[in-house]
Parts: structure tokens; sequence; C-alpha cells
């Protein structure tokens, strides 16, 4: 695997994704909490400041969730669709660092994004002078960067063998269901039926538990988990993307052209 050539491609990702505008998200973000911040004094009863740090890391989580899924799908699938897959795994260039390069192009994306969103969500809310946990908020955000990579791959992985439709909905429905997979077995357990048991504990062990890296809550409060708690959740983070890369690579090695 040659890592110049995985830059390459990261690289032609990044100018590609950016040249379709997906930037100007981060002004829209800007306005929308701007005028969401100036409102909400009207009325809320003095807890504004949840409520901004609640409504901020929401609008974080479901633009970055946009483009990651939408972008993602399409990544591969729009290769293919144009055939000119052919024309790049004719190259020198294996279907390993193919799909490396495009997750890493799109990776790349979505850390700006949430890097120049955070940054602005932190500016209005000091220029507010609402009261926030700057080091909780930071690290919530650092986190939502390490489930959209994981939801980039989950995205990437449908895209390889099926239309950008299909993939988008089964991307966002495992999003859904990765959230709710804890809920899944305490429903289970609430059936008191060994087969339902099984089955919902063994579709939480399938499904990526999206909740481990989803600290929005905790940012809300100022809450910071224990080191060993965090890198933890960090390196199952890493680990189901690694692994989710390693199927889509596995399937796009299988495919003829």
């Amino acid at each position: 695997m040659n890592t110049g050539r995985i830059f390459v491609i990261a690289t032609n990702v990044f100018r590609e994704v950016i040249r379709d505008r997906v930037l100007y998200l981060i002004g829209l973000f800007s306005i929308v909490l701007a005028i969401a911040m100036r409102l909400l004094p009207e009325i809320s009863a003095g807890v504004e400041g949840k409520i901004s740090l609640d409504l901020g890391l929401a609008a974080m989580s479901l633009l970055g969730l946009v483009i990651a899924v939408f972008v993602g799908t399409g990544l591969i699938n729009k290769e293919i669709e144009k055939r000119t897959v052919l024309v790049l795994v004719a190259k020198p260039i294996s279907r390993v660092e193919f799909i490396v390069g495009k997750h890493l192009g799109l990776v790349a994306v979505l850390a700006v994004l949430i890097g120049a969103m955070t940054a602005i969500f932190m500016g209005l809310l000091a220029f507010n002078q609402i009261t926030f946990p700057a080091a909780s908020l930071a690290l919530a955000a650092f986190y939502l960067f390490l489930q959209l990579s994981l939801v980039t791959a989950i995205a990437l992985c449908f895209g390889v063998f099926t239309s950008s439709l299909l993939a988008t909905l089964l991307t966002f429905g495992v999003y859904l269901m990765g959230n709710f997979s804890r809920d899944l077995v305490s429903l289970g357990n609430l059936s008191k039926n060994p087969t339902i048991i099984g089955i919902t504990r063994g579709a939480y062990l399938a499904l990526p538990d999206l909740v481990r890296l989803d600290l929005k809550n905790q940012a809300v409060y100022g809450i910071l988990p224990s080191p060993l708690s965090l890198l933890g959740d960090a390196v199952y983070g890493l680990f189901y993307t690694a692994f989710l890369l390693a199927i889509a690579i596995l399937i796009f090695s299988r495919r003829e052209f």
C-alpha cells in the first residue's frame, strides 16, 4: 500500500467535495445559530444557555451526518456509474488504496467542517455572554468527528455494492439503530423470551454502538468522562471504522467492472 497514492486520492476527494460548495453549510450554521441565540432569551426562562448548547451541538451533528451519508454513499458509487472506476483500477492503484484514500478525503472535509463549526459556536456563545464548558464542548466535537468517521465508513461499505439511494437509506438505518442498540437489549430482556434476548444481543454486538461516541449530554452539563473511558471509546470507534473499511475493501476487490 503506497501512502503517496492514498494521499493523492484523498486530496482529490477533498478538493472535489469543497468544490461542491459543501462548506457553505458553515455559513448556514452560523446564521441559524446566531438568530437562534438572539431569540432564545425572549422565549426561555433563564435556561437559554443550556438550550443554546443543545441546539448548537445538535446542529453540528445533523450537518455532519448529512455530509457523511450523502457524500459518503456516492464516493464509490459515482465512480462506478460513470465508469471512471475502469480508468482508476487500470492504473497502478490498488483497490485498498482507492477505498482508504476516498475515506480519508471525506474525513478531512468533516474535520474542517466540525472544527470550523466548533470555533464559530464557541465564538457566538462568548459574544452572547453565555457561559459554556470549553473543554467538554471541544471533547464532544472531537468524538463527533470520530462518530462521523465511522458513519462515513458505513456509507462507503454500502456504496461499493448497491445504488446511492439504497446505500443512503441503509446507512441512515444503521445510524438510527446504532443510537438505539442499547435500548434493543433492554427491550429484549423485558420480553423474557430467550430467542428474542439472543436476537437483540446479537444485534447489539453486530451494530456499531454510536452512543459511545456521543458526548453531547456530557458537554451540556460540563461533565468530563474518565480518561480510561474516553480512551476505550476512541479505540472502539477507530477499530470499528477500520473493520468496516476492511469489509468495503473485500467487497470492492471482488467486484468485476
